[in-house]
């Protein structure tokens, strides 16, 4: 299975002028441990890192300390991250039929979640990891007013990875190009082309770092995790 990590981005919520995934968790970079979790993972076969070229030095110097076995790739990433990951589907190995999707930042994603995402795009041609929504969820208008209160047995908070069969996630993008749309995952480009995505159990400790309270609350899960190795 091929993986494309998304990492192209800045760290500004985080309070940083520099890539986020640059940030250091026990003593290693975010990207890091997105990517010992991908080298563990046996389904991942390839990785490719989608990045601006003004990080490229910082990560060959991540992949040099780290030698993973598995062959690693550095793209260049576009103005968003809809562009980058076009960018990293055009880079994808010639003969690669599937590809994951993962969020660099979602550093604390383990090898077990990578690859039952793996087996399960074996078998349908979109999938995204999930969690079920804990809270209530309010709808409100621009004015602050409640406007209506969804069943929440029928919500879920999306995560990464996210995998399609390749060939109809290009021609997502192309379509997505031509009709200027502008979403924030590639889940949303295979429903707007009315195409299925299964949802597949994510893992409650696979959070998004995104702002300082994010990295501390992930250091505390990865320091539990290491002491029960």
């Amino acid at each position: 299975m091929n993986l494309l990590i998304p990492a192209a981005g800045m760290g500004r919520r985080m309070g940083s002028e520099r890539n986020k995934l640059l940030l250091t968790l026990l003593g290693k970079p975010l990207l890091a441990w997105t990517l010992l979790a991908a080298e563990v993972a046996d389904e991942i076969s390839w990785i490719g890192i989608i990045a601006q070229p003004a990080d490229l030095p910082d990560f060959k110097a991540i992949m040099a300390e780290l030698s993973l076995s598995k062959p690693v790739q550095l793209i260049l990433g576009g103005d968003t991250r809809q562009e980058s990951v076009y960018n990293g589907l055009q880079a994808l190995p010639e003969a690669a039929e599937r590809v994951l999707i993962h969020d660099g930042a979602r550093c604390l994603a383990t090898p077990q979640l990578l690859g039952r995402c793996a087996v399960a795009l074996l078998n349908c041609p979109g999938l995204i990891a999930a969690v079920p929504v804990k809270d209530t969820i309010k709808i409100v208008d621009q004015t602050g007013l409640i406007q209506a209160t969804p069943d929440r047995r029928q919500l879920w908070a999306a995560q990464t990875p996210q995998g399609f069969e390749v060939k109809l996630l290009k021609q997502c993008h192309e379509r997505g190009r031509q009709s200027g749309w502008e979403v924030t995952d590639d889940a949303a480009l295979f429903e707007r082309c009315g195409l299925p995505v299964q949802i597949v159990e994510g893992e409650e400790t696979n959070l998004k770092v995104t702002t300082p309270v994010d990295l501390a609350i992930a250091e505390f899960i990865l320091r539990q995790r290491l002491e029960e190795l």
